[in-house]
C-alpha cells in the first residue's frame, strides 16, 4: 500500500486480530529518516532501535538523522543521496535498520505473524532491506511489480547470514555486462556481537495470471510458498493488459479475456493463494473461497481506516467523496515511470489534477524509480522519465517517454505527511486506491467518517 500507508501501526492492528498484517517495504529507509527528522513523535522509532541487535549501528543512524523536536516548518529534509548499484555502506545500514524498525513495531505486543511487501521495480535496496526485516522476525515476504524469481534463493542464504547477490536490470546491457548487487551480512556485524538465529520467511509473489504463476514454479531460485493473485481492480501499480494496448475514450487501459485469471490452473499448482482487487466484502470473500483461495488481500479499505498512515484530513476527505457518490479512480497508463499502469485517486489539490501537475517543477531527488542504463562507454547511468526534461534527454531518453510522467516517489511520501519542503512550495500528494473506493461506505457507521481496522475485519467476515 504505497509508501507508509500500510505502516507498522496498521499491520500491528490487523495481525492482533488474527490476520496477516503487512507493512509496506517501499522506501522505508527514507520514511524512517524523515520520521526521525520530525522528532520521532511518540518515540516509536527510538524504542525499536533500543532492541536492534547491533547498538552501534542504531546509534549511528540516530546521530545522523534524529532532530529533537523536529525540523522547523520551513526547513527541508536531509538529502540522503540517490540509490546506485555501487555499495553504499551507510545507506545499507539505514535500509537494514529501517526495515527492522518497521517489522519490530508491527510485531510488538502480540505473537502473530507479520509480513512485508516490496516492489521488484525498486531493486537496489532489496538485499539489505530483506536482511533487516528478517532480523526483526518477518514471517512473510510479498513482492509485486515485476517477476522476482531470485527472491526465494536470497531468503535462503540470508537466513544463514551468508552473502547474497541480486541481478539488476540495466537497460541496454548485454549478457556479459550484467550488473549484480552484492550484500554480505558479515560486513555489517559489530565486533564480538553474536549472530541471532533467523527464520526463512515464506515467499508470496504477486501475480496477475496463471502463466506467471507457472514461471515462478519453473524458474524461482528457491521455494515459493503461495501466491497473491491481483486483478486490474487493485490499487497502486497494475499489470499491463496482455497483448496490444487499447485505451478507453478517457485514456484508461482496456483489459480483456486474456487478463482474466484461470483459477483452475492456479489450483492445479497445489499452493495456497489469496485474491486481491475489489475482493472486499463478505460476498467476495465467499467467491474467492469458492475458487479455492485461502483468503483475500484487502488494501483500499484498510488504507482509509483510522489505523493507516494517511493523515486524517486526507482520509476523511476521500471517504466523504465516496459517500457523496463522487469517488473516482483513474487507471493512468503513463503516470508511473515504471511503465506499469497506476491507479490515481482523483482529489482536488493533488497531482491527479492537471493544473497541479503542470505547476510542479520537475525534480528527481529521491531516485527510487530511476532506470539503470548502459552508457556508450560501458558504465552505468540512471534516468527517470519523470525527472527534468533536459536531464532525461541528455541521458538518451526519448521525448515521448516523458509525457504525463509523475514523480511517484515524492507524491507517495507527501501522502503520509512527509512531503519534501522546497523554497516556496511543498511536494503535492499522489494518492492511489483501488476500484472498490466507491463502495467504502460499507465500512462506515452512519454518524462518522472514521472506521478502524477492526471495523474492516468485522465487516469482511460478515
Amino acid at each position: 500500500m504505497g509508501v507508509g500507508v500500510s505502516n507498522w501501526h496498521l499491520a500491528q492492528a490487523v495481525s492482533k486480530l488474527g490476520h496477516l498484517g503487512v507493512v509496506s517495504g517501499t522506501a522505508l529507509d527514507l520514511v524512517m529518516a524523515r520520521r526521525l527528522q520530525t522528532g520521532d513523535p511518540g518515540g516509536h522509532v527510538r524504542r525499536a532501535l533500543r532492541h536492534f541487535v547491533w547498538p552501534q549501528m542504531a546509534q549511528r543512524v540516530l546521530d545522523a538523522l534524529f532532530v529533537p523536536g523536529g525540523i522547523k516548518p520551513d526547513e527541508h529534509y536531509t538529502f540522503l543521496g540517490l540509490p546506485t548499484i555501487k555499495e553504499n555502506h551507510a545507506r545499507n545500514e539505514l535500509c537494514i535498520v529501517s526495515n527492522f524498525v518497521e517489522v519490530f513495531l508491527a510485531r510488538e505486543g502480540h505473537s502473530n505473524p507479520v509480513g512485508i511487501n516490496y516492489l521488484e521495480k525498486i531493486q537496489l535496496p532489496h538485499l539489505p532491506s530483506l536482511y533487516g526485516a528478517m532480523l526483526a522476525g518477518v514471517a512473510v515476504v510479498i513482492v509485486g511489480a515485476g517477476i522476482a524469481v531470485e527472491f526465494p534463493g536470497v531468503l535462503d542464504v540470508l537466513a544463514q547470514h551468508q552473502p547474497a547477490t541480486y541481478s539488476i536490470r540495466v537497460h541496454g546491457a548485454q549478457a556479459d555486462t550484467e550488473c549484480t548487487s552484492r550484500f554480505d551480512p558479515g560486513d555489517y556485524l559489530e565486533a564480538g556481537a553474536a549472530l541471532p538465529a533467523l527464520s526463512r520467511p515464506d515467499f508470496l509473489p504477486i501475480i496477475s495470471s496463471d502463466a506467471l504463476a507457472s514461471i515462478f514454479i519453473r524458474k524461482a531460485s528457491g521455494r515459493v510458498d503461495g501466491f497473491v493473485v491481483e486483478s486490474p481492480q487493485a490499487g497502486g501499480h497494475n499489470a499491463p493488459p496482455r497483448g496490444t494496448l487499447h485505451l478507453t475514450d478517457d485514456g484508461q487501459p482496456i483489459y480483456g479475456p486474456r487478463d482474466t485469471v484461470n483459477f483452475a490452473a492456479i489450483r492445479k499448482l497445489g499452493l495456497p493463494f489469496w485474491v486481491g482487487g475489489s475482493y472486499d466484502s463478505p460476498e467476495q470473500l465467499k467467491v474467492a473461497e469458492a475458487e479455492g483461495a485461502a483468503g483475500i488481500q484487502v488494501g483500499t479499505a484498510f488504507a482509509l481506516c483510522t489505523d493507516s498512515g494517511l493523515p486524517s484530513e486526507i482520509r476523511r476527505t476521500l471517504v466523504a467523496k465516496a459517500l457523496a457518490g463522487e469517488a473516482h479512480v483513474f487507471t493512468d497508463p503513463v503516470a508511473s515511470p515504471t511503465g506499469f499502469p497506476f491507479k490515481v485517486a482523483q482529489l482536488e489539490g493533488t497531482l491527479s489534477e492537471r493544473a497541479v501537475y503542470l505547476k510542479r517543477q520537475r525534480i528527481c531527488d529521491l531516485g527510487y524509480l530511476r532506470e539503470p542504463y548502459r552508457r556508450e562507454d560501458g558504465t552505468v547511468g540512471y534516468r527517470c522519465a519523470a525527472e527534468p526534461e533536459l536531464n532525461f534527454l541528455a541521458k538518451g531518453g526519448k521525448a515521448d517517454e516523458m509525457a504525463g510522467r509523475i514523480c511517484v516517489c515524492n507524491g507517495l511520501l507527501a501522502n503520509i505527511g512527509l512531503a519534501q519542503r522546497l523554497p516556496g512550495r511543498v511536494e503535492p500528494c499522489l494518492l492511489t486506491l483501488g476500484d472498490s473506493f466507491a463502495s467504502i461506505g460499507r465500512f462506515c457507521r452512519a454518524d462518522s467518517l472514521d472506521f478502524s481496522a477492526e471495523d474492516v475485519v468485522r465487516t469482511l467476515l460478515g
